[in-house]
């Protein structure tokens, strides 16, 4: 075996060519394995030229869930030049928990164009909302009465910055990296924040999600490794108005897309592994043009004292469905506050919403609302944010 082993050695270094390495076919992260298959026939139907009347079009959604996307392909005959060029279309509803059987005829409405990184220009990603055969929302397009409310305070110019952490799990729905049979890892991680090495896992899917996001239109902004291994974050924005929800909800597909080629699988359930483990959130900074101006301190301090007032009711709308789930991250553990009381504080990671200590020496700035889970809708979120500039008339947001 040995003696064949050298002569084919021999023979690759006499035909004096590149070859391929199948050991690049398993690679590492941290102290797990990824399998990343190279397919041949796939690169070849991948790579094959299309005539320049053919540009194929992926519309995604929000299913029923409030958390799945969904997407179907469609074949344009040019590149569309704004949203109004691009068709409406229609799927099942009731497959997707968005209709009933004999009714299921469900819009889709094209709301934001992104590039497409798979296939790369001139395709296109769009980012739908739903609609019913009546022509109502359905019940998870949260995004159309988002659009309404924001439309209504852009005077105000209002910014948003989403900080969306997540979980990668392996393909036997253990966490990356963690130790193989169901073995936990460590309770209290030293070393898995903005860590290396041993202590994370899955950085070849963060990097791929990076440059996908950037790619496509989503105004990406960074990531780190998290607190809990396996569990990293990234960020949006901050940016103008719906686009950073928009942003977000398409950068979620990308994660998803981007996953299924490693064979793992992507959760933002906000407590994941337990009680004695981190969970995962999605904090929402916001601003106005009053709180970033001179003396808009005086305006965040008086937005979050409204903010706690309304504690209860945004709790219910900072995760999926009433938002229960997230009270199981909202311990007053693990750099949270918890759930039934609501405090804003600066620099402290215990405190529902937060100030920088840069916000306070400027006088000015943003606050970040911390209590939003990582299965959060930003359009929710979002809305509910804008919502307390226009109910409180007093409050010069």
């Amino acid at each position: 075996m040995f003696l064949k082993y050298i002569t084919t050695l021999k023979a690759f270094k006499s035909n004096n060519k590149l070859t391929r390495c199948f050991s690049q076919e398993n690679f590492t992260t941290g102290s797990s394995k990824v399998r990343s298959p190279i397919n041949t026939y796939y690169n070849h139907f991948m790579n094959l030229p299309l005539p320049n009347d053919k540009v194929f079009a992926t519309y995604v959604w929000i299913d029923g869930s409030g958390i799945n996307l969904r997407s179907k392909d469609r074949v344009l005959d040019q590149a569309p030049c704004d949203l109004s060029a691009l068709p409406k279309w229609s799927f099942d509803g009731s497959s997707c928990g968005l209709a009933k059987g004999e009714d299921s005829d469900t819009m889709l409405i094209p709301a934001a164009i992104y590039k497409d990184p798979f296939r790369k220009n001139p395709h296109i990603i769009v980012l739908c909302e739903t609609y019913l055969p009546d022509g109502n929302p359905t019940s998870t397009n949260y995004r159309s009465s988002c659009a309404k409310t924001l439309s209504e305070i852009n005077n105000l110019e209002p910014w948003f910055g989403i900080e969306q952490e997540y979980t990668i799990f392996d393909n036997d729905l253990w966490p990356l990296g963690w130790p193989k049979g169901r073995g936990f890892a460590v309770i209290n991680p030293l070393y898995s924040y903005c860590g290396n090495g041993e202590h994370i896992a899955g950085r070849e899917i963060v990097e791929c999600h990076a440059r996908a996001c950037s790619y496509s239109g989503v105004n990406y902004a960074g990531s780190n490794a998290e607190v809990m291994k396996s569990s990293w974050e990234y960020q949006i924005g901050p940016t103008l108005g719906i686009k950073a929800a928009d942003d977000l909800w398409l950068s979620r597909y990308l994660l998803n897309r981007i996953a299924e080629h490693f064979g793992s699988i992507i959760s933002y359930h906000p407590k994941p592994m337990g009680k004695c483990h981190p969970g995962i959130g999605c904090h929402h900074n916001f601003s106005t043009n009053k709180m970033r101006d001179k003396d808009g301190i005086s305006v965040i301090q008086s937005f979050c004292k409204i903010l706690c007032e309304r504690h209860n009711e945004f709790i219910k709308n900072y995760g999926l469905g009433n938002g229960e789930e997230n009270k199981k991250r909202l311990t007053g553990k693990f750099e949270t506050a918890p759930y039934n009381s609501c405090i804003w504080g600066v620099a402290d990671r215990g405190t529902a919403i937060k100030l920088k200590k840069s916000v306070v020496v400027e006088g000015k700035g943003f606050l970040e609302d911390r209590r939003p889970a990582g299965d959060c809708d930003p359009y929710r979120v979002s809305k509910m944010l804008a919502e307390i500039c226009l109910q409180y008339n007093k409050l010069p947001c």
